[in-house]
């Protein structure tokens, strides 16, 4: 209680509110939006991030493949050597260009143009026999040349220093 003989203080309404006003007061529809920002910025850093070989197993899939379609497409362009350049080290430790050119070609000519390919099968493995472990793909094709109506290639992909390159093709 207040003692009577203590003068009163004249404080308006605006001083009062001034001095027990501690935080600003912020309208619900502020934080709702603040709220609603922050949600769309930790979705679109979830959704940019890179794709790992680790991140997804459709998503290393996809990559694989669409390196090994650009890989066989320079095959049936018929140009060996430069799909010998756009091989992986694991494969070109094993052949150098002239070698791979020759049998290449040689494996390849009986058959002729290539007519048709579609999938078959594809895989994601971190180990294969007689290879280093690391991140691979693996998809056959069901395939028809000109000369050879039923044929199954086999074509294996590696992913090194972040790219995904081929590292072996077979042919039955």
């Amino acid at each position: 209680m207040r003692n009577p003989t203590t003068p009163r203080r004249d404080i308006s309404k605006s001083q009062s509110y001034s001095r027990t006003r501690v935080i600003p007061r912020v309208p619900v529809t502020a934080w709702v939006l603040a709220l609603a920002v922050l949600v769309a910025l930790t979705v679109s850093l979830i959704t940019t991030a890179p794709l790992r070989a680790s991140d997804s197993p459709d998503a290393t899939i996809a990559a694989g493949q669409a390196a090994i379609s650009e890989w066989v497409a320079l095959v049936d362009a018929g140009d060996y050597g430069k799909s010998w350049r756009a091989t992986g080290s694991l494969f070109r430790n094993q052949v150098t260009e002239a070698q791979w050119v020759a049998q290449l070609g040689a494996a390849r000519s009986p058959f002729g143009e290539m007519v048709s390919r579609s999938e078959k099968s594809s895989s994601h493995h971190q180990q294969l026999p007689g290879a280093p472990d690391g991140d691979y793909v693996v998809v056959q094709f069901d395939t028809s040349f000109a000369a050879k109506k039923s044929a199954v290639e086999t074509i294996t992909a590696m992913l090194e220093d972040g790219e995904w390159r081929v590292v072996g093709y077979f042919v039955k």
